[in-house]
């Protein structure tokens, strides 16, 4: 009898256990099936359109050839699916832009070097592992070389307009040796000599052809596919407005040329923050200047309407359309 209320007692256990894994799992299965069917349905995945021509200051990449078109359009993979970085890209572009634009074309740089600068830093202040610094990632000695200032109260590097300046300086060099603007692009990564050396060594005349390092020999196809992506922003996924963008800085510049015990001070003299100060120049690399040569500096404060970011925002456009698509 005992042995049968065992059997029972066993049977009815086991039971239970199945009943309740069996309800758990279907409980547990539900959720996940419809999550992973939603999953199958709402999620996709696009191979964006690629240009059936493109060039780099008029001068055209020749996509008839595989491994052009390919390496093209791995970079333009590359930023239309790296959406936080671009669209970051985009809303500094906006603001920085107006700036490097008329700085080129006084030098008579083509527009399209714009996107150089874009690709070497993301116009941000960036140090590079090697030590190059600012939007266009100068070293020191060749920042001395196109006459930036660089020491330990003053680095212009960081200086964007005379670092443009100073750009446009070396590629109009670099063109005067090269006379084509694709090797002159090459050439601000690799270097004029670096460029020419592998000319003469693989007997050809033009980038294309060239067999280089990696980062050398992805740099122009990362330039040409920013550029494509810059000229229609929603053929590759990006539906923008202007007023998604960040707003240019309004900004007034007074001129210093003595020394400056305490930029603390300056900056409290004009009713603003030290930090405020050092975001607008961020060239001035210590809380003091020493200026015994009496060099004139032009310090940019910002007008009253930066206090009121909203107001900054409000004179934005807010239709689509940005860059190349502008409405």
């Amino acid at each position: 009898m005992r042995n049968i209320a065992i059997y029972i007692s066993t049977v009815a256990v086991l039971f239970i256990a199945i009943a309740v894994f069996t309800f758990s799992t279907t409980t547990d299965d539900k959720p996940q099936k419809g999550y992973y069917e939603t999953y199958k349905t709402d999620y996709k995945v696009f191979n964006p359109p690629m240009p059936i021509m493109i060039d780099l200051a008029g001068e055209k990449a020749p996509l008839n050839l595989y491994f052009v078109s390919e390496k093209l359009e791995k970079e333009i993979l590359k930023n239309a699916y790296w959406h936080s970085n671009t669209l970051l890209l985009f809303k500094r572009a906006n603001r920085w832009f107006p700036i490097i634009e008329p700085i080129l074309e006084k030098n008579n740089i083509p527009n399209d070097f714009k996107y150089l600068a874009l690709i070497e830093s993301g116009l941000e202040n960036v140090v590079s592992p090697a030590g190059a610094r600012g939007f266009w990632q100068f070293m020191t000695s060749t920042a001395k070389e196109y006459n930036l200032t660089v020491n330990k109260d003053i680095d212009e590097r960081y200086n964007v307009e005379n670092a443009t300046q100073a750009a446009c300086e070396y590629l109009n060099d670099a063109y005067k040796r090269f006379g084509n603007w694709t090797l002159v692009a090459a050439s601000y990564n690799r270097g004029m000599s670096g460029i020419q050396k592998q000319l003469n060594a693989q007997k050809v005349d033009n980038y294309y052809d060239l067999s280089l390092n990696s980062e050398t020999a992805r740099y122009v196809y990362r330039i040409l596919s920013i550029k494509a992506i810059f000229e229609q922003p929603s053929k590759y996924g990006f539906q923008l407005r202007e007023v998604d963008l960040f707003p240019p800085l309004e900004t007034y510049t007074v001129a210093v040329d003595s020394s400056v015990a305490s930029w603390g001070d300056f900056a409290e003299n004009y009713n603003i923050s030290y930090g405020m100060l050092k975001e607008l120049n961020p060239w001035l690399r210590r809380s003091s200047l020493n200026n015994s040569s009496a060099r004139t500096y032009n310090i940019n404060l910002p007008m009253e309407s930066m206090s009121n970011y909203e107001a900054m925002k409000h004179k934005l456009k807010t239709v689509l359309g940005v860059f190349g698509e502008a409405k």
